[in-house]
């Protein structure tokens, strides 16, 4: 079956658009979930659902109301049967088999999207040309659109032309990166337990259209974890001494967090994301919640801000009387990616139309819980990477106003189809 591959970049586009209107955070992405397999079912791949192969044990972070995010998959167009196949764990897996003995390659592409409201205004592209996002407080504000719709395009390109081919390819859909709970899920639910080589590929990263990284280096481990600060309301005018303020509490442990002191053995980073408390002007705050994150370069860098964070909150909540809960949502851990590996793809992207400026790896300045896969496929004997293919943005990512050179894509599709033909071929 031939390709034009000019109309493969042109539903790439589409594609990555449609994602763009309709996004949705870690384990909520039904219609994103849906739409890939309603491209992949057709060209006769092997669909595993995440509810199918997740163990609902390794999920941190889910919603309170699936159902409520199914309704909305159908109500964006959907198709209601494929939405009710999905499971309670979105994200899915699509097997190219090509029926000949040989290695089995996994990639990764991640599907959700950011809590970040998109700009409206007239000069930002996404709003212009008419596909800002559609999900108050959602946006795709880090590309994974981008990576979704490449990963589709990827599979039209390796089913159009099996010749040469050996092997599996495993086409691994993840939900939920931000936040880091869906590759550990997914590497804990054995996903890519038989992979010989996983890659996971992110565009944009502060560089700009036409640049490769062939490997990643330096991935931040962290841990995301909520706070729950519960004291007494009273009048805050009659009673005030009756009352435990746990807004005070959480104010206090938030500057304090930021206060944590560095360490001289390397990289530790800590936010206070969201603080949320109070009820009334007039009663004193009963309840606060926090969302946070630290990092550190190493596992032991990780758990040293961490500990020190424990500490500030007990202390914060003892200072004002009050109860404090901490609930683990995400975390992920440090990698490399493998040399070797690394330098295939560097020989692959100098043939590439587009790729001006190849480099052998690049340091990571933060977090990625394709870490978790690729320590896996790691630690079985195989080889990892994670590519860099740089995009001009115009802003930042997670920022209102990203958006990304769509011209990135076709040079992402011809390295990764270059890649897995070296690897499979």
């Amino acid at each position: 079956m031939s390709l034009d591959f000019e109309d493969l970049v042109r539903r790439t586009v589409e594609r990555r658009r449609l994602f763009h209107r309709h996004p949705e955070t870690g384990w909520t992405e039904y219609y994103t979930t849906a739409k890939i397999a309603e491209t992949l079912e057709p060209l006769g791949l092997g669909i595993t659902f995440g509810g199918e192969f997740v163990k609902p044990e390794t999920v941190m972070g889910a919603p309170a109301d699936r159902d409520a995010h199914r309704r909305r998959a159908v109500e964006w167009g959907a198709d209601p049967k494929i939405v009710g196949r999905i499971g309670d764990a979105t994200g899915l897996l699509a097997m190219i088999d090509t029926g000949r003995p040989g290695p089995l390659t996994a990639l990764r592409f991640d599907i959700d999207c950011v809590d970040v409201t998109e700009c409206s205004e007239a000069s930002h592209r996404p709003t212009a040309e008419g596909f800002p996002s559609e999900n108050p407080g959602e946006m795709h504000a880090c590309g994974h659109d981008g990576h979704t719709a490449m990963g589709l395009g990827l599979a039209e390109l390796l089913t159009s032309n099996l010749d040469g081919l050996k092997g599996k390819i495993l086409l691994v859909f993840q939900p939920a990166e931000e936040g880091v709970r869906g590759g550990y899920a997914f590497a804990a639910s054995g996903a890519v337990d038989q992979a010989d080589t996983f890659i996971a590929l992110h565009l944009g990263l502060g560089f700009p259209t036409g640049t490769v990284f062939g490997g990643t280096d330096g991935f931040l481990c962290t841990t995301k974890f909520d706070v729950t600060f519960t004291g007494e309301a009273a009048h805050a005018g009659g009673a005030p001494e009756l009352g435990r303020n746990a807004l005070l509490g959480a104010a206090a442990a938030a500057l304090n967090l930021h206060a944590i002191a560095p360490n001289s053995h390397g990289v530790t980073r800590i936010n206070v994301g969201v603080l949320r408390a109070g009820e009334g002007r007039n009663v004193i705050p009963p309840k606060a919640f926090m969302k946070v994150e630290t990092r550190g370069g190493t596992d032991e860098l990780e758990q040293y801000v961490y500990g020190r964070a424990m500490e500030v909150i007990r202390g914060a909540a003892e200072m004002y009387g009050l109860t404090s809960q901490v609930e683990k949502v995400g975390q992920s851990i440090g990698g490399a990616s493998s040399p070797e590996l690394a330098e295939l793809v560097c020989q692959v992207a100098r043939e590439v139309p587009g790729a001006v400026d190849v480099r052998p790896r690049r340091l990571m300045s933060g977090s990625d819980d394709a870490a978790w896969l690729m320590k896996t496929v790691q630690d079985r004997g195989g080889l990892a990477t994670y590519i860099g293919l740089g995009a001009t943005t115009s802003a930042g990512h997670h920022n209102a106003r990203f958006d990304f050179d769509e011209a990135c894509l076709p040079i992402g599709l011809r390295l990764l189809e270059g890649v897995v033909r070296r690897l499979n071929g």
